[in-house]
């Protein structure tokens, strides 16, 4: 098994040796090749993803990924932005079809903003399309200066676009995903003003057609924002595209406490995948030892049970999440108010504990 270790910017490099830390724990023939990606890429090689680290992903079962983008640098060119990097790799490993669980943990039910009743026992798993959309459209928009910004400019324009193939693909992923889970599926779209988005659901009733055991209903995207926030435990299974995908997912997060414990994996047709989590590089707390590790570390569990065939391993991680939380450790995204029983821990104290749990 044969990983490549990305952890790119900011918090990246204390969340992913946190999870490394658990992977090595575990014991298991494992080879793993770090590379650098995003910021500290540009900063070294001119560019956020490199040919040597490109080459690296490719040639790996699974890309552990930290997080890039870091404020300083906003004014270089779109190219050469630590974000870039993410969607390059995403292009060219061809990783269309992106996971990202929102679950709510018994322990961290009082850390959620809304009410308890609201969100106790919830298990939801948004599927977003991750190659076409406005993110990829063509053409794009030509900007007046070579900074990365536009003074002056009269116009800029990003097409959205979808084919029936990226369609078809990324419904059949998520009515597969269904038939393990609730047998329910909600699309999400904005048929009612896009063609893009028409096209989109004219696809998904037609490919539902060969799931007759899953049951499939639509929802505008406005109106999906809004009952996740309303009613979150109503969905199960939500498919959507690029975009709508990228904010509802992150909604979604904080309806579990704190998106520090988020993770998310991103695949291709052939199962290889990349593992993150859902949340950024936050510099602002670089450097201090206050991040949360577990989005990162449940991101490894993913890639053990997705990538690399190992769903024994990913439980043993999962239930020692579980295990520290129940614990009362808490990093301090989700101590909350605190209060008895509960610890506040630092990035490295909470991945020395998931270690200690494994066992």
């Amino acid at each position: 098994m044969k990983i490549a270790v990305l952890a790119g910017d900011g918090i990246g490099t204390e969340i992913v040796a946190e999870a490394v830390k658990v992977l090595l724990a575990l014991d298991l023939k494992m080879e793993m090749e770090s590379a650098l990606v995003g910021g500290v890429a540009y900063d070294a090689f001119g560019h956020p993803l490199p040919p040597a680290t490109l080459a690296l992903a490719k040639a790996s079962d699974a890309i552990l990924f930290g997080a890039v983008g870091d404020w300083k640098y906003d004014k270089l060119e779109r190219q050469f932005r630590p974000e870039q990097a993410i969607l390059g790799l995403r292009k060219e490993l061809g990783l269309f079809a992106n996971f990202r669980p929102a679950i709510c943990y018994e322990e961290l039910v009082d850390a959620s903003s809304l009410k308890p009743e609201l969100i106790a026992g919830l298990d939801i798993l948004i599927i977003r399309e991750l190659t076409g959309d406005i993110y990829f459209g063509q053409p794009r928009g030509r900007r007046v200066a070579t900074d990365g910004h536009f003074p002056g400019a009269e116009e800029a324009f990003d097409t959205m676009r979808y084919s029936r193939p990226e369609i078809e693909r990324i419904a059949h992923v998520a009515f597969d995903a269904a038939r393990k889970r609730s047998k329910r599926v909600t699309s999400v779209d904005k048929n009612n003003v896009l063609e893009t988005s028409q096209l989109w659901k004219d696809v998904m009733i037609e490919v539902a057609q060969q799931y007759p055991d899953i049951t499939l209903d639509h929802m505008l995207v406005d109106n999906a924002a809004m009952q996740l926030v309303k009613e979150p435990k109503k969905f199960d299974v939500v498919v959507t595209g690029n975009m709508f995908g990228d904010i509802l997912s992150d909604e979604a997060s904080m309806l579990t406490g704190s998106i520090g414990m988020l993770p998310s994996a991103s695949l291709n047709a052939s199962n290889q995948g990349l593992y993150e989590p859902s949340h950024g590089s936050a510099p602002d707390i670089a450097g201090k030892g206050i991040a949360n590790p577990l989005a990162t570390i449940l991101s490894a569990a993913m890639m053990l049970r997705f990538s690399l065939g190992q769903a024994d391993a990913a439980l043993r991680i999962e239930h020692a999440v579980k295990a520290v939380l129940a614990k009362g450790l808490r990093t301090s995204d989700i101590y909350g108010k605190g209060g008895a029983g509960i610890t506040k821990v630092s990035t490295l104290e909470m991945g020395d504990a998931v270690v200690a749990a494994l066992a």
